[in-house]
């Protein structure tokens, strides 16, 4: 990418559904044999429900193959009889039609607008005012709209363009003329809003809102002004005057809706004046953030819930709309700007607000990042520089304001993200030491000689600014999950002492963390073990870490029975809120029982899953993600989501932020099944969650190549097909819930490798509540 934003290739990502797919590799390859030299491992569990058969041929096009059907063993001879069982038996909705020009059915969900010129939907008439004609002229191309006002008192001519969705970038407006009625031209004031909400006669936020200092703070009335002068041309909504100090725009937005008025600030005479007449040709925008075209995707996901599916696209909108161009004039002006990542590809947090990259936000909107277009150098820019100022006792800033205590510790988790998923180790090898002075000096001066939990020093925020000072759940946990995944990247550079001396302080951390913290009056982790206000709150971030952390198993009894507490007390409407009623005894925690972080809710979620609890997962993810997405401004998520289900921060809300978009990796990674095992995915696991999903289907884009995976659920007799189609020279394993073979047997080649209770087999194991088989990569085909 030359800027960092060029729409990208494809990857061969599927043009057709994966039965067409899987016919015309049977069309090519039916004569091969399968007894040929790779024998085809049957992988088959002997339940009433469920039969599961894994075939690899030598034949390169077939996929790594997995299937059911009822409780019969079915030996295939050729592969047109696998082509005749799918393509009779699969459920109708596994093979969605293609469109009119047979582009794959998930390119209908795509957001992004198709070029960088972005134009506008709509006028909305009702919002047109004053003396206004043919506003439709702004976007049908027929004549210019105009608005004309004639003296100081009368009405201000409106008009209030949408965008349709929420849009980032410059605003451009084409005039065809203008007239003067007084000194000066005519001024035009523009107010941005995401919501018609918070749409107002000033924008719902600008950089100026933040700005520090009086020269930074240009548009101090919220509006951006335009002096239209009495000609054809094409203005820019970029950053800065027209005249000195005067006749001031804000720059880039994020928006869905722009109120034009015919008005003028007293304070730009005698450069513009409120009366005069204006004629608009166009309204559009140029596009700043990664434009996500469908032949960008080099990951996708479709499932049987046409909703969800929608969400994930939603989600990868969502963080194309805050990956971008660092530049001083657009992010954040409270002294955000990092001169080494200026013209860096970078994701900001927001698209209105904050553009700072901060590094907790990248542990969702990261990996969506990578899940969606393969993109890695916006995170790992970020990564590197954060580095690049640690502090000398080891602190990391978490972008470039604030202190905040918890970042430190996401740098660390998402540096381990991007190995994996990145495959690139020389990343880390340039910041071990950074890793470990973070480790092994910071974190240790901060923590408590009684108990080995973290005591957060004062002055120090978190995610959510929240006062909870002393041991917190939340900090531990996460330390506990920075320490794993610094000895995993430890021991890729083979440096065993401080793996092995992470591991052991993360085991003391959690066996403190249980004793100190756990509260069997409600069977969850007490935020923390204090006396006085506030200490009978119990948090979503520090049960949810715990869980995925490895404080308490996944499928033990404490994951189970936290979980369902979070379910039971902490359960919205619009999602799960980060704190129960006792979080209303904070300080400054008025409204912390009724606030969803979606951020925070990504990790409760994948804790569910992690627990083999994948539908009450689905169910909350519909609740979350189907508020916002019934909500204005759609298509985007929300930072935070307050009382009754409101935008938590009225209109300086960021309503497209990139940790809100959990769903994509919830979905690729659990309902899909895909995870990396070892980095680049060179090792890989698929274990789908279906819940109650009667199929899905997409690719991993991984650096070998994709991981392409299909999997059907028949609901006549719960067997439940699952197809992977994995780059060669790699390995993984294929797993399924435990709980569905408890009475089974799985044999692969007529040999029995798991009896329902235990194995002699080194293919076959049972891991965390799942049955898990070993097998290879296929030897390169087209997807599932």
């Amino acid at each position: 990418m030359s800027d960092g934003i060029d729409a990208k290739g494809s990857m061969g990502v599927p043009a057709l559904p994966a039965t067409v797919h899987l016919l015309q590799r049977v069309a090519l390859q039916e004569s091969c044999s399968l007894a040929a030299s790779r024998r085809p491992y049957i992988f088959r569990a002997r339940h009433p429900l469920v039969l599961i058969l894994c075939l690899i041929s030598s034949c390169e096009p077939l996929p790594l193959l997995f299937y059911s059907f009822g409780y019969k063993m079915l030996i295939l001879s050729r592969l047109t009889a696998l082509w005749t069982f799918l393509h009779v038996l699969a459920p109708t909705g596994l093979v969605s039609k293609a469109s009119d020009n047979d582009s794959p059915s998930w390119h209908q969900y795509v957001r992004a607008p198709p070029s960088r010129f972005v134009t506008p939907k709509a006028i909305l008439p009702q919002y047109s005012k004053g003396n206004v004609t043919n506003p439709e002229g702004i976007i049908n191309n027929r004549s210019p709209a105009h608005l004309t006002r004639q003296n100081s008192p009368d009405e201000i001519p409106t008009i209030v363009v949408d965008f349709g969705q929420n849009v980032v970038g410059l605003l451009t407006i084409t005039f065809a003329d203008s007239t003067s009625y007084a000194q000066g031209y005519p001024g035009l004031r523009l107010s941005f809003s995401e919501t018609l909400e918070f749409l107002t006669n000033r924008s719902d936020f600008t950089r100026s809102d933040n700005a520090p200092t009086p020269e930074l703070k240009i548009v101090p009335d919220g509006t951006d002004q335009i002096a239209v002068r009495p000609q054809a041309y094409t203005w820019l909504d970029q950053w800065g005057c027209e005249y000195d100090n005067q006749v001031c725009s804000d720059g880039l937005h994020g928006f869905r809706y722009v109120k034009i008025q015919l008005d003028a600030l007293p304070s730009d005479a005698p450069y513009t004046s409120s009366v005069g007449s204006v004629a608009i040709a166009s309204v559009g925008l140029q596009w700043s953030g990664y434009l996500g075209t469908p032949d960008t995707f080099t990951g996708w996901f479709e499932c049987s819930d046409p909703n969800i599916t929608q969400w994930w696209y939603d989600g990868a909108y969502t963080t194309e709309t805050n990956i971008d161009i660092f530049r001083a004039n657009d992010t954040e002006p409270r002294y955000a700007t990092s001169p080494s990542l200026l013209d860096k590809v970078v994701l900001h947090d927001g698209a209105k607000r904050d553009r700072d990259p901060y590094m907790g936000d990248l542990a969702v909107a990261g990996l969506t990042s990578y899940l969606t277009h393969d993109i890695f150098e916006a995170t790992r820019n970020v990564m590197e520089d954060l580095a690049q100022h640690q502090r000398s006792d080891g602190w990391l800033p978490p972008a470039s304001i604030l202190a905040l205590f918890d970042y430190p510790l996401w740098w660390i988790s998402c540096s381990w993200e991007y190995v994996y998923y990145s495959g690139n180790l020389s990343y880390i090898e340039s910041y071990y030491a950074n890793m470990k002075l973070l480790l092994e000096s910071y974190y240790p001066t901060h923590t408590s000689t009684n108990t080995s939990l973290l005591v957060r020093p004062d002055g120090y925020g978190d995610f959510a600014f929240i006062q909870r000072p002393g041991s917190a759940a939340y900090y531990s946990a996460l330390y506990v999950l920075a320490l794993d995944r610094a000895a995993d990247l430890a021991e890729l550079l083979s440096q065993t002492t401080d793996s092995v001396s992470w591991r052991q302080r993360a085991s003391a951390v959690s066996k403190s963390f249980v004793t100190e913290l756990w509260d069997p009056t409600v069977d969850a982790f007490f935020d923390r073990k204090c006396a006085g206000s506030g200490c009978n709150a119990h948090a979503q971030d520090g049960n949810s870490l715990a869980v995925l952390a490895g404080i308490v198993a996944p499928n033990s009894t404490a994951a189970a029975s936290l979980l369902a507490y979070l379910g039971a007390a902490n359960a919205r409407p619009y999602g799960n809120s980060f704190y129960d009623t006792g979080g209303e005894a904070l300080a400054g925690g008025e409204g912390y029982s009724q606030r969803v972080y979606a951020f925070m809710s990504y990790f409760e979620l994948a804790a569910r899953f992690e627990a083999g609890q994948p539908s009450s997962a689905l169910e909350q993810i519909r609740r979350m993600y189907g508020w916002m997405a019934a909500h204005e401004p759609g298509a985007t998520f929300w930072e935070g989501i307050g009382a009754g289900g409101a935008p938590y921060e009225d209109g300086f809300t960021s309503m497209a932020h990139g940790w809100s978009t959990g769903i994509v990796p919830l979905m690729s990674n659990y309902v899909l099944g895909v995870k990396p095992l070892k980095p680049g995915f060179a090792e890989w696991t698929v274990q789908p969650s279906p819940g109650d999903l009667t199929w899905a289907r997409g690719v991993v884009p991984t650096p070998n190549g994709a991981i392409s995976v299909s999997w059907v659920i028949d609901e006549s007799t719960g067997g439940i097909t699952i197809c992977v189609d994995a780059p060669p020279q790699t390995q993984g394993i294929v797993g399924v819930l435990h709980t569905a073979f408890e009475a089974s047997e799985v044999v692969v080649n007529g040999q029995v490798i798991w009896d329902g209770k235990s194995t002699d087999s080194q293919r076959a194991t049972l891991m965390d509540g799942m049955i898990q088989v070993r097998v290879e990569g296929a030897s390169g085909g087209t997807g599932c």
